[in-house]
């Protein structure tokens, strides 16, 4: 979860924009534009080219992370071996999601964005020879995800900060929609068929069209104009900026017991999904499948995905946030108990497809809360601070997969993280509607 709507999205394009010293603070222009109306209003030209930046971003994530362990099996068949991919790709949001939110808050957030996708490019490209002439180890494997993942951490805390200040505030739930959206159908839909078939094709080929996609991300951004750096009154430390943060998100039970349930949620979906390709894959393993045929598998799961974005505001209205997020955490738990009970392809795709829906709505509402409530000069620092909880869970729970696989089995490891998913509901009783009308009323302007 967290981690990134409608059928209108045609006629939100624009082609115009602001001027540039305009850009970064355009929500703070629309005070005067009655609420409702601004809800409803364009997301505009700066959006649509942010969003087509985080759509071929995506799609070399999804290429990425859909690539490493398929060659990685072709090396080794250990469940821990090919979990510590997932740890080395994750835990640098365990290691330096602090910084990166401190860091999102006092640079420019487009600038960091950019960065980020060219030191990608160079990774993946000085990668590339060796896994071509297959010189390739688990280690260098190791080494690239560790890189790619320390980019990721800068790159998703700046996109996820920047958002308020390119659609006013009662848009975020459209524009996260539209950004999910975007993101599970690059990353999740298309992102592991096509992975499958390019690692068929050649391991090499299969690294090198993401470098090619995350270079085409950086120069849709380039197109993003605008400063989208926050102002500062005074110079202070790192370490008192990341305090500053820390101390916001510690007093506020609400975005606390979110980051916390998430946190629960994604240690025990990395421990599913870091040895699933284990049951998955290969004429001795539960399910059989091909590589094409497990990136089709986890097709499914983006299937859902999307559905989930393009309901989620929808779903958010009809039953309320807090009905909503009830619905959504108990049927995402479907993504571990359905293959601990079956190996049936279509059950577990259906179980991967429902599991898929539920995930997106609920970062939908959880996300848009998040910045809601948030005050701008703070929200990279609480970004990060949530994230941390909220995913440095994510090489914690990979490993405790590995080795809970080795030493019980496959499906127990499904089992066990099926359940702790459904405890989740105990979370509930804080986060209620009436707790976020709340933290929304007496957020800072």
């Amino acid at each position: 979860m967290d981690g990134a709507d409608e059928n209108d999205d045609h006629e939100d394009h624009e082609d115009q924009e602001p001027p540039a010293e305009q850009a970064a603070p355009a929500p703070a222009h629309r005070d005067a534009v009655p609420t409702v109306e601004r809800r409803d209003a364009p997301l505009g030209g700066p959006f649509w080219r942010l969003w087509s930046a985080s759509t071929a971003s995506n799609l070399a994530d999804g290429l990425f992370q859909i690539a490493l362990p398929l060659i990685a099996i072709q090396v080794t068949r250990s469940p821990a071996a090919i979990s510590g991919l997932t740890v080395a790709l994750t835990l640098p949001w365990l290691l330096f999601a602090l910084h990166a939110g401190a860091l999102a808050d006092r640079q420019d957030r487009r600038r960091m964005m950019l960065g980020a996708n060219l030191v990608r490019v160079a990774l993946v490209g000085a990668v590339v020879p060796v896994v071509a002439l297959d010189l390739a180890s688990i280690w260098v494997l190791y080494l690239l995800a560790l890189g790619v993942g320390v980019t990721e951490t800068l790159y998703d805390t700046s996109a996820q900060s920047i958002l308020p200040q390119v659609v006013a505030r009662e848009q975020l739930p459209r524009a996260n929609g539209r950004l999910f959206g975007a993101q599970v159908t690059a990353n999740e839909f298309v992102g592991p068929p096509l992975g499958g078939v390019l690692v068929a094709a050649g391991a090499a080929l299969s690294l090198a069209v993401p470098a090619a996609l995350w270079l085409t991300a950086f120069g849709a951004l380039l197109l993003v104009r605008g400063p989208f750096r926050i102002p500062r009154d005074q110079l202070t430390t790192l370490r008192a900026d990341i305090g500053e943060g820390l101390r916001f998100l510690g007093r506020h039970r609400l975005l606390r017991t979110l980051a916390v349930m998430i946190g629960v949620f994604n240690f025990a979906s990395n421990g599913i999904l870091a040895v699933f390709v284990l049951y998955a894959v290969g004429p001795t393993s539960a399910m059989g499948l091909t590589e094409p045929g497990y990136g089709l598998l986890l097709a499914s799961l983006a299937a859902g995905s999307l559905v989930g974005s393009l309901l989620a505001e929808r779903v958010e209205r009809w039953l309320g946030r807090a009905r909503a997020l009830l619905l959504g955490f108990a049927l995402a738990a479907s993504v571990g108990l359905a293959p601990a009970a079956t190996s049936d392809v279509l059950l577990v795709g259906l179980a991967f497809f429902v599991a898929g829906a539920a995930i997106i709505v609920t970062n939908v509402i959880t996300v848009s809360l998040r910045q809601r409530i948030t005050p701008d000069r703070l929200l990279g620092r609480v970004n990060s601070g949530y994230r941390l909880v909220a995913w440095g869970t994510r090489p914690l729970g990979a490993a405790t997969g590995g080795v809970l696989g080795e030493l019980l089995g496959l499906r127990p490891v499904f089992l066990v993280m099926g359940l702790l998913m459904l405890g989740l509901l105990l979370g509930m009783r804080v986060v209620t509607d009436r707790a976020m009308a709340a933290a929304e009323a007496g957020a800072e302007p």
